[in-house]
């Protein structure tokens, strides 16, 4: 049996040259990272946020100003993309909140942002991927796919929902094109500094002491940088993350319970 060949570092400012990302979610937190990162690994970078202003900062190739809840009009924003090999699929929110105060609705709005968007995106990319035998999907979902998170009654749900769709897709796509999931833990972003706003609000206690909760959760004993699930997504998105397929990985600082 033949051993494969070597492959060059996945950190090497060449080690995506050649090839096109778009990433979702990518005007701040973890989206922003892993943009830029990818970028400096030598892709071809676009960027998808609503916000068309805080993409436009950050010198990608180019940028996508939509909302993906609006599934209709998604088609038509993606039209004048070149192909692309490599797909970040992020968005943020849901709002926080138990699930026995949740209403229907919502978590339809999670489900259109989360899931339908991203099945829209994969099959519009997957041909692009097929032609040039090689295509790289990441899903930035969250450690609550295998460990729910309190006070996060929607997410956790249609979060767990997009895992699975991910592995489900894991199993059809064709050799050279792989899917994974990248569960970030308690990580320093606007988003999770809104949700500690948010449960200390229901607590009736401080930010900080919300924060200071979860830290004594994690045996790292601090909260996550969004460069270092950049660092993940460069990997998995290089040649040298080839044989990592239907994986879920979680960059938490050791804080889930379960293996």
């Amino acid at each position: 049996m033949t051993a494969p060949a070597p492959f060059p570092s996945p950190f090497r400012s060449d080690a995506l040259a050649g090839r096109t990302a778009l990433v979702c979610g990518a005007s701040s937190g973890i989206g922003r990272a892993v943009a830029l990162a990818l970028q400096d690994a030598g892709a071809r970078v676009f960027g998808l946020a609503r916000r068309a202003e805080a993409l436009a900062e950050l010198g990608l190739d180019g940028v996508v100003a939509h909302d993906l809840e609006d599934l209709d009009g998604l088609p038509a924003a993606l039209a004048d993309l070149p192909p692309v090999q490599v797909l970040v699929l992020n968005a943020g929110g849901p709002p926080a909140g138990p699930i026995a105060e949740a209403e229907p609705a919502d978590f339809g709005r999670a489900m259109r942002r989360h899931l339908f968007a991203n099945q829209v995106l994969l099959k519009r990319f997957l041909p692009d991927m097929e032609a040039a035998g090689y295509g790289r999907v990441l899903a930035v979902v969250s450690t609550s796919v295998r460990q729910p998170i309190p006070n996060l009654g929607v997410s956790n749900t249609v979060r767990g929902a997009v895992a699975s769709w991910a592995k489900t897709w894991s199993k059809e796509l064709p050799p050279g094109v792989t899917i994974n999931c990248l569960l970030p833990g308690y990580t320093d972003t606007d988003r999770l500094r809104a949700l500690a706003e948010a449960n200390a609000a229901r607590r009736g206690v401080t930010a900080d002491e919300v924060v200071a909760g979860w830290l004594a959760t994690i045996p790292e004993g601090r909260l996550g940088y969004p460069e270092e699930l950049a660092a993940l997504a460069v990997f998995l998105a290089s040649p040298a993350g080839g044989y990592v397929r239907g994986q879920a990985i979680a960059v938490d600082g050791g804080r889930l319970d379960c293996i």
